[in-house]
């Protein structure tokens, strides 16, 4: 990646919170995720791992357990050099989910931020962890706006992303703490993108999705990782996974 080009795309995700990234997955690098991702919710238990309607899966969580590929395939390559950038060399992959907008089976999210993580436990006291849940089994805390702004989001694009398809829309400038509006919702960015293209986000970017066109025919998968440059979390509690990258003779 010319320096000119990552100094730009550095800018951006400081300022407003979220960039796309110049350069895409190989074409055969994302087939093999979405097969294995198919393979996955077709073995596992859909109650715990996926959600579907009608045999079409929308949501998967916990995917660091169910699909190996998930646990690799941004070690190396301009994924890994991009994390290093900005998360430094001590860093890892702490959740792993997945979305889809099946043909005629959409779906819409409202304006929100992303301040839950997964932990091993959710049970003491805390004043930057707080609220216990849990999803799909797994035990979840809301995290202080310091934990989070020690991480970094990526969104692989497993299909092309357009109007026709409930693109992400995205508030520049939101992601500075959980109480930041940015430039507000009539500022709002849509974010349209090739398959295989990677959004990169902060966490407390607020954002929303809405619907596919009631026509279309058009997946809209989504991989979403979440990254962390810290690794241990406060007040005792753990990240309920920390997936740390190989050496940097990988890249």
């Amino acid at each position: 990646m010319p320096s000119s080009n990552c100094a730009l795309l550095s800018n951006q995700l400081r300022d407003s919170g979220y960039c796309l990234l110049d350069e895409s997955l190989d074409q055969t690098l994302v087939d093999r995720i979405i097969s294995d991702c198919d393979d996955s919710f077709q073995n596992e238990n859909q109650g715990k791992l996926a959600s579907s309607r009608m045999g079409n899966v929308y949501a998967a969580r916990n995917l660091i357990h169910h699909v190996p590929i998930v646990k690799t395939f941004w070690q190396k390559g301009f994924i890994r050099k991009f994390l290093n950038k900005h998360l430094g060399t001590v860093f890892g992959l702490v959740r792993v989910l997945y979305f889809d907008k099946p043909p005629n089976q959409t779906w819409a999210l409202p304006w929100h931020k992303d301040t839950a993580i997964a932990v091993k436990s959710n049970q003491g006291e805390s004043k930057q962890l707080t609220r216990p849940t849990i999803k799909a089994g797994t035990p979840h805390m809301i995290a202080s706006d310091g934990i989070l702004n020690e991480m970094l989001t990526l969104r692989v694009h497993l299909d092309e992303v357009t109007l026709e398809n409930g693109p992400l829309k995205v508030i520049p400038g939101s992601h500075h703490s959980s109480k930041s509006e940015g430039i507000g919702i009539s500022g709002a960015e849509i974010i349209q993108a090739n398959r295989g293209s990677v959004l990169a986000m902060r966490p407390l970017l607020t954002h929303s999705s809405g619907s596919s066109a009631p026509e279309t025919q058009m997946h809209r998968r989504i991989l979403h990782l979440e990254f962390s440059k810290t690794k241990d979390l406060p007040d005792s509690f753990q990240w309920h996974d920390f997936i740390e990258p190989a050496d940097s003779t990988s890249l």
